[in-house]
């Protein structure tokens, strides 16, 4: 018979990953993960300050 093994492997995700998003489905001995990616940032304009001297 087959025995059971303990298998892990580590991955670094991305910037841009949804880790509230992941799964996870092993099917016919493979394994497959889905991570979504967030939406882009809008890229910030830049902001006036006004600066007062007293």
């Amino acid at each position: 018979g087959r025995g059971k093994r303990k298998f892990m492997r580590k991955f670094v995700l991305p910037e841009n990953a949804n880790t509230d998003a992941i799964s996870a489905v092993c099917q016919d001995g493979v394994l497959t993960v889905t991570v979504r990616k967030l939406p882009p940032h809008e890229p910030k304009k830049p902001k006036t300050i006004e600066v007062k001297i007293a």
